[in-house]
């Protein structure tokens, strides 16, 4: 058996690592990557001038066709058909709709959009580090443990830089101790008498280890076909939720978590019922609604929301898509959220910018900030909000309440 030594335990494993810290709640954030056309996917199916602006990508009004026709919300709005496995969440209550949200960056530029959302800023200021990160900062006294904040892929994200412990997975697999699987056992024993008897930082930090360590192995040893009850789509976003899930079952402190869902662009050839974005719509409800059913006994820990950079043009081009535009409905899902609701204001569709410079599409009802920082307030419960959004005044959106949100013992 190789000879493990103090140094490599520490670069395999505690990398970023504190004293082992259980977490009460659960913040995912999904990014769609693109400028996703929430007009599609929250449906105004009951203002005729949305179907005059989208001659063959508006989606059907209830009824006049079978398959590809909106699922009813209420008496204006519904969901693109594709979003049928969050339609059942939705009756629930625990999925609502903010629509009309977005930022004052008129750029039309993917990266200067997606740049300012993470990094929770107003268009041309610059705010040190991530909202994430920010937010993790201000809980100063608490002690993070190398699992608090994880972004599913290969890098850590924006929104996350700055904060005090943050790692980027794409698997379990990445955290386990490097040794063969049949001397797991000693070399965990050898490493907890290395570490059982030493005192001081080095010593609580490998113990802290060691036993995080251990809450990985053990849910890792479990057949995921027979833990994992739901569907989980084949695709690198469904692969990546039922992670986050197993992570959060394992009790390992996580408390902030990140995943994107690519291929939002669509200037060419959208489609409606059916197409390039219908196929992305299945593959996010599918994900998400077996997200929900996989941690059906942590729904009162785990709130995910759904943003992107912006939304797209109110009409059609003449390639069958969508340009870029501005306000897009954002969305969020758990027992905290206020659900089988859509929060804000119709807007109207939006004509100007056709023949001026910059995106057109709706109008903004809500800054962005506004519903980050009520998320965070109510269902995280964090005191700072002040500090992690500086010199801004949330507007109360309602997706959220602190009722809604209750403190969990």
């Amino acid at each position: 058996m190789a000879r493990v030594t103090r140094r490599s335990f520490l670069r395999n494993l505690l990398v970023a690592s504190g004293p082992v810290a259980t977490s009460d709640r659960t913040l995912v954030c999904v990014f769609l990557r693109g400028g996703a056309d929430t007009l599609n996917m929250l449906v105004p199916y009951r203002d005729n001038e949305y179907y005059k602006v989208r001659p063959t990508i508006a989606i059907d009004a209830p009824k006049k066709s079978r398959e590809n026709s909106v699922l009813v919300l209420d008496d204006f709005y519904g969901l693109h058909p594709k979003l049928q496995p969050l339609h059942r969440i939705y009756c629930e209550g625990r999925l609502a709709f903010v629509q009309s949200v977005g930022s004052d960056n008129p750029s039309g530029s993917h990266f200067d959009a997606m740049d300012q959302v993470e990094h929770g800023e107003a268009f041309g200021k610059t705010i040190g580090g991530g909202w994430l990160g920010r937010y993790m900062q201000s809980k100063r006294d608490s002690h993070p443990s190398a699992f608090s904040a994880v972004a599913i892929g290969t890098s850590v994200p924006e929104s996350l830089r700055g904060a005090p412990s943050a790692a980027a997975m794409t698997s379990m697999n990445e955290s386990r101790l490097k040794v063969p699987p049949k001397e797991l056992d000693a070399v965990t024993q050898a490493l907890s008498t290395m570490y059982g008897a030493e005192t001081g930082l080095l010593g609580h930090a490998g113990r802290d280890a060691i036993s995080l360590n251990a809450r990985i192995e053990k849910l890792r040893s479990k057949d995921p076909q027979v833990e994992k009850k739901s569907a989980y789509p084949d695709s690198a976003f469904g692969k990546g939720l039922s992670e986050l899930a197993r992570l959060i079952k394992a009790d390992v402190g996580l408390e902030i978590a990140t995943i994107d869902h690519i291929g939002w662009d669509t200037h060419f050839y959208q489609g409606a019922g059916e197409g390039i974005q219908a196929n992305n719509m299945l593959d996010l409800a599918k994900g998400l609604s077996a997200f929900d059913e996989d941690l059906k006994a942590y729904r009162n820990k785990v709130t995910t929301i759904v943003v992107t950079e912006f939304g797209r043009r109110s009409y059609e081009n003449g390639s069958q898509g969508t340009d870029h535009g501005r306000g897009y409905a954002m969305f969020a899902m758990g027992a905290g959220v206020n659900g089988g609701k859509v929060h804000g204001e119709w807007p109207g569709i939006q004509h100007d910018g056709v023949d001026k410079p910059g995106p057109a599409g709706l109008a903004i009802g809500f800054d962005y900030r506004s519903v980050l920082g009520e998320v965070l307030k109510n269902c995280l419960h964090a005191q700072h909000v002040d500090k992690v959004f500086p010199q801004f005044k949330l507007a109360t959106v309602g997706l959220t309440t602190a009722k809604q949100c209750p403190q969990i013992s």
